[in-house]
């Protein structure tokens, strides 16, 4: 960018004065052309009589003997181009009919009469760049201002950080004063849960067993067929579903073991030896009514019973269910427990079942005022806990972004961190293309869809001379057995900050161009008006 402010300078005041020279030798060069001497080949090949330049014969083996024919496969020839830009051709384009040089000096003798535009093309050179130096200044011009803005930035985020720091201490503190204050307040509120918990397992258990006594005490009434307070081993045979062996019938031995060895057993004995064999086999032979005894439950059915319970079967019915039972007990020995050989019809289990949902007695009751006291205070003193805790966790991660931000490297001076919290986008025919400098670049397909990363803020990725020329964005979304993807952005100066251009040069590999005053370097001073420049 330094050259065209100078080549501004050198354009409208170009040396009128013509060196004599052979055809085709620059100014630079017309010093070893001396016609008053032998001519010495440039790369000290040869000497040759000076007659012999541009003689259309090479003669030397660089080819300059011959700067302005086609002779030399090897030569080159100068255009002088006088009020644009001089230019090298190979010399075998010289008279081949083409206009190479805007002065039209390389078809000078091949009948092709070329047209002088050197005056205007240097005045549209002049024009464009004019409005490049008109740019950098402008440029520059703002990158001074975003300099001094970050100046200015940078002390209110270094103010606003020691306050944030300054804050945390007290703030931590606070943090430890109402942790400790919970934790007082949750110990009442935890001895007062546990107690009434306590308290209502023990009434629980005391109301089961209440349950357990009372269901023990129907049963053993209704195997009392003889109503002698004793039950028997033939009134126990009453019930083959107490079978043990798996034949369907409940033998005398088997009826035996149940009491116990004993023939009988009485009450007492029937509840610490017996009924916790019988217990969950016994099917009670009385059905349940349809609103039960809220102490007892005993006729409801066990879970494992499925439903619907059958209703209470008449003496007839009773008589014909018997005779099937007993027609399917021969049919079907391998099931003997589920079809039955027993002579009375198979009733619901003695044992109720919970109800799919906990009833009211299962329900923990309210707590009592002073319980409910504590747990408020308890959940109050949380609150406020969990409160200053979010609010010192926002204050923390403010402080990390504000300590990131301060020491980020944003260019010489800071011009680049009015990007920081930027981003930019260029929409093509396919996608639309999002910067968001420092930290990602992506794209997203224009007629929808999820975005695709194109690698995310790596480092400062110019030459050794120009470190801030080019960003680098790595480690993006990974390609289709390939790399992962990633962007070199390059930074061109501009009065505005706009994403420019974005191309694919390799595959997974992407380079974007930003606009930005930022990378404006200082221009040189404005060149001197008319009538105020020295003559070159």
């Amino acid at each position: 960018m330094l050259l065209l402010p100078s080549l501004l300078l050198l354009l409208p005041f170009c040396s009128a004065v013509e060196v004599k020279r052979p055809r085709g030798v620059s100014l630079s060069n017309h010093h070893f052309y001396d016609e008053s001497k032998p001519f010495t080949c440039l790369d000290g090949s040869a000497t040759i009589p000076f007659d012999q330049v541009n003689d259309d014969y090479c003669d030397c083996k660089d080819g300059s003997d011959e700067p302005g024919t086609a002779a030399c496969p090897n030569g080159n020839f100068h255009c002088t181009n006088t009020g644009y830009k001089p230019l090298y051709i190979p010399s075998s384009r010289v008279n081949d009919g083409i206009c190479d040089c805007c002065d039209g000096t390389d078809e000078y003798n091949s009948g092709i009469v070329c047209e002088n535009t050197c005056k205007e093309k240097g005045r549209k050179e002049r024009e464009t760049l004019q409005q490049m130096a008109e740019v950098t200044r402008e440029g520059f011009r703002l990158k001074k201002i975003l300099i001094e803005d970050w100046k200015t930035a940078r002390e209110e985020k270094q103010k606003k950080l020691i306050e944030l720091q300054e804050g945390k201490k007290s703030l931590e503190d606070q943090v430890e004063m109402l942790r400790t204050a919970k934790e007082e307040a949750e110990k009442p509120e935890k001895e007062a849960k546990e107690q009434h918990r306590k308290l209502w397992e023990e009434q629980q258990a005391a109301s089961k067993a209440q349950q357990e006594k009372e269901l023990v005490a129907s049963t053993f009434q209704e195997l009392d067929d003889d109503m002698d307070g004793m039950v028997s081993v033939a009134e126990l045979q009453t019930h083959p579903e107490l079978d043990t062996d798996g034949d369907g019938a409940l033998s005398e031995g088997e009826a035996q073991a149940l009491l116990g060895g004993d023939s009988q057993t009485d009450a007492n004995a029937f509840y610490d030896r017996v009924w916790a064999a019988i217990r969950d086999k016994y099917r009670s032979e009385v059905l349940p009514t349809d609103q039960p005894a809220p102490t007892t439950d005993l006729t409801e059915p066990k879970e494992e019973q499925p439903p619907p319970v059958p209703s209470p079967p008449s003496e007839e019915d009773e008589e014909e269910e018997e005779a099937e039972e007993e027609e399917e007990e021969e049919e079907e020995e391998e099931e003997p427990e589920a079809q039955g050989e027993q002579p009375k019809e198979a009733l619901p289990p003695l044992v109720p079942s919970p109800p799919a949902s906990p009833t009211e007695e299962d329900k923990m009751p309210p707590y009592d005022e002073q319980t409910q006291a504590f747990i408020d205070a308890a959940q109050e003193a949380r609150n406020k806990f969990e409160e200053a805790e979010r609010s010192l966790k926002d204050m923390e991660e403010s402080i990390r972004n504000l300590e990131q931000e301060i020491s980020f490297d944003f260019g010489p001076s800071g011009e680049f961190a009015y990007l920081y919290s930027q981003c930019y986008e260029l929409t093509t025919n396919e996608y639309i293309y999002r910067l968001c400098p420092f930290k990602l670049v992506s794209q997203k397909p224009k007629h929808g869809g999820s975005p695709t990363n194109l690698g995310t803020w790596g480092a400062w990725a110019g030459p050794d001379h120009d470190k801030f020329s080019a960003m680098k964005y790595e480690q993006g979304t990974g390609c289709w057995q390939g790399p992962n993807r990633s962007t070199t952005v390059r930074l061109l100066c501009g009065k505005e900050t706009v994403v420019t251009s974005t191309t694919e040069p390799s595959r997974c590999e992407y380079l974007m161009e930003l606009m930005t005053p930022a990378a404006c370097p200082e221009p040189p001073p404005e060149p001197p008006t008319d009538g105020q420049h020295d003559e070159l």
